[in-house]
């Protein structure tokens, strides 16, 4: 019986390892370097303001029942209590400009959100879990089709929450209810 030889063995390898790296899904975020503003950001970033949570029709197109990436996603069909912890990512330059699921334009320094099944639009509250910023975002985009990704930000949700370099961070996500709601679930203070 002959032994393959050491070169064959270590090509094979090597080419395993290649393709192993090609076939990882990368998140927009993840490239980060390749999505950010594409020269310096805005000087003012840290002055953006959260969204303002206010009452607004929902978007009946973008809360129909769809398919991304073979996988069968149903929207909420009205605000609903929401709150889930998992990983984050964001989104810049590559969409700047590009229509959301709402039909208005990706704006990389709005503070907006893009979310699987919330409802289109509606308001959350995302918090980063390993520094405790947290910012008011619009969700009014589809994604992230990630199964370990529970939200995609914004840029400049993203760096105020801190984790622009980083590409991703483990966030709480809560939805916002209009007054009535949160009033009849949350008593006074």
């Amino acid at each position: 019986m002959t032994r393959p030889a050491p070169a064959f063995l270590l090509a094979a390898f090597m080419l395993t390892v290649l393709a192993g790296c090609t076939l990882t899904p990368r998140h927009i975020g993840d490239g980060h370097e390749d999505d950010g503003p594409g020269g310096p950001p805005p000087a003012n970033l840290d002055g953006i303001a959260d969204a303002r949570p206010r009452s607004e029709p929902l978007n009946p197109g973008a809360n129909s029942p769809y398919t991304a990436l073979g996988r069968k996603y149903v929207p909420y069909q009205s605000l609903t209590p929401y709150r889930q912890r998992g990983l984050a990512s964001w989104y810049g330059r590559k969409f700047h400009g590009r229509p959301t699921s709402s039909g208005e334009r990706y704006d990389m320094y709005a503070m907006t959100a893009a979310h699987t099944i919330l409802p289109i639009p509606s308001y959350v509250r995302v918090t980063n879990l390993s520094n405790g910023r947290s910012v008011v975002v619009r969700v009014n985009d589809r994604g992230p089709f990630h199964a370990e990704r529970i939200i995609d930000l914004s840029y400049a949700s993203a760096y105020k929450l801190g984790y622009v370099a980083a590409g991703s961070t483990r966030v709480e996500v809560e939805a916002i209810l209009p007054r009535s709601s949160a009033a009849a679930r949350d008593p006074p203070v």
